[in-house]
């Protein structure tokens, strides 16, 4: 695998450039359609982790312009200390290795803390070029279904507010995206509420935030919700309150505020001021029909059918001029 993804990594560079070599690993169906290429079983967790690592074992052979940082598990941390020697070696400038630093951090946040989807990330890849360019690709388990899920960046300037990331995964039915445009109010009043004072907030919980003689009782209703906080949850609210974070991606990237906080406080955004958070599922690769092996599960007959007729109309509508129509329904669709 690493010596035939080195060979094709070459061969796109060549042709194309290193920026549309990292723009073509940020598409989730070219990333799936290279490791079917290398022989890995399409359906396996393993295929995001085990090509990475070919691409990065293969761009170390070469001298192409592109390095790859991190990889699964503990050698995920290294990345951050890889982008640094890299970038050495690449001669890259300190404003464009702020930037590169900024991205591996708030795109391994997003993923992990501002989407909810019940997916643990365990793998974060960064790849980047000589001229600054960078993609992102790393992959969550679900331990509930133990189900992977994908998540490609590439190039963005914005992280928190509705980022163009693609997610690739089976569609989850219970997710919590703060950072699409329908969670705009909800990311605002929530840092309001963390420059406020978080004591203002204690009335609205109950549960662990209750203190009783010193301790944190447990609640009345005998049950632990998700938005629950711990004496440790108060402390970060207080530090993130001390530091005053001026915007919403300065609080995410906050030490200690994760999905929990972050959901507590959209929560009560909207429990305080009515602003809507959005609870569908982003991703946007996904299983359409199922499969004939039943995985991850049967072929859906009827839905099958109403896609072909979906595109059969759409089709029929571009040959009888009706493009701009037959455009327009596809976006929606999408």
């Amino acid at each position: 695998m690493r010596r035939f993804v080195s060979e094709i990594s070459a061969l796109i560079i060549e042709e194309y450039g290193t920026t549309e070599y990292l723009g073509r690993l940020s598409d989730p169906l070219f990333f799936q359609s290279l490791s079917c290429a290398t022989a890995m079983d399409w359906h396996s967790s393993g295929t995001t982790t085990t090509l990475t690592a070919a691409i990065k074992l293969g761009l170390t052979d070469l001298d192409l312009g592109v390095v790859c940082c991190g990889g699964k598990g503990k050698t995920s941390k290294k990345t951050p200390s890889e982008i640094e020697r890299f970038s050495d070696n690449l001669n890259l400038s300190e404003s464009k290795r702020n930037i590169l630093s900024k991205a591996t951090k708030l795109t391994a946040k997003v993923d992990s803390s501002v989407i909810q989807d019940g997916y643990n990330l365990y793998h974060h890849s960064f790849l980047f070029d000589e001229k600054g360019n960078w993609c992102v690709i790393q992959q969550g388990m679900n331990p509930a279904n133990h189900y992977a899920r994908r998540y490609h960046w590439f190039n963005a300037d914005r992280f928190v507010a509705s980022p163009p990331n693609k997610i690739a995964g089976s569609k989850e039915k219970e997710t919590l995206n703060l950072s699409s445009n329908c969670s705009h109010d909800s990311r605002k009043v929530s840092l309001d509420l963390v420059k406020d004072n978080p004591n203002h907030l204690r009335k609205y919980f109950g549960g662990q935030t209750t203190l009783l003689d010193n301790h944190y009782a447990l609640p009345a209703r005998h049950e632990i919700f998700k938005s629950d906080l711990s004496k440790k949850d108060w402390e970060t609210l207080h530090n993130a309150y001390e530091l005053q974070p001026k915007n919403y991606e300065e609080l995410v990237c906050l030490q200690g505020m994760g999905k929990k906080k972050l959901r507590a406080l959209g929560l009560l955004a909207k429990l305080i001021h009515g602003t809507e958070l959005d609870w569908r599922d982003p991703v946007k690769y996904s299983f359409a029909h199922g499969g004939k092996d039943g995985i991850p599960y049967p072929v859906d007959r009827s839905t099958y059918q109403n896609s072909i007729s979906f595109l059969q109309d759409v089709l029929a509508e571009t040959k009888s001029g009706e493009k701009s129509k037959a455009l327009s329904r596809l976006a929606h669709l999408c």
